[in-house]
């Protein structure tokens, strides 16, 4: 599969693995999962990374049909600024592709923050490693999983 679903699997969590797919000529893709998922965009969370001052990176996990907060995540992070990350830093440090880019099984942890709405649902669902597979688990076990913290970060 993917080094996501080896983390999810490894840690024994209860997980599901809902694949679909990808239209290339889409460029939103979290909104397509969603979509071709028959899911509440509320439910599906983007993996997108932030370069903090310039310097270190971060990863913040925010629901599809919202935006991330940049002031929020820097605040979070006790940076002055973020910024959103170079894309072939991304997927260098990450070792997923953009649009597939999961918080689970990166080649080097990120600092990560969850979007506070997660914690309202039983189940959400981000990226599992690659563009068309999503993987659904509780938000406490991601953010068990990814020594993750929830914050308010989206907008």
């Amino acid at each position: 599969m993917t080094p996501a679903v080896d983390q999810a699997r490894k840690a024994g969590i209860a997980h599901r693995i809902h694949e679909y797919s990808h239209d290339p000529v889409n460029e939103s893709y979290g909104l397509e999962a969603a979509e071709k998922l028959g899911l509440d965009p509320v439910q599906v969370f983007k993996t997108l990374v932030v370069s903090l001052d310039g310097k270190a990176l971060a990863v913040g996990i925010v629901p599809v049909a919202g935006k991330l907060n940049l002031k929020q995540i820097a605040k979070a992070a006790g940076a002055k600024k973020a910024a959103m990350a170079d894309p072939v830093e991304v997927e260098r440090v990450t070792g997923y592709v953009l649009g597939g880019v999961s918080p689970l099984g990166q080649k080097k942890r990120l600092k990560t923050f969850i979007d506070d709405s997660a914690t309202t649902l039983s189940t959400i669902h981000v990226s599992a490693g690659r563009r068309g597979l999503e993987i659904e688990l509780s938000p406490q076990d991601l953010a068990r999983l990814t020594s993750g913290t929830f914050v308010p970060i989206a907008g």
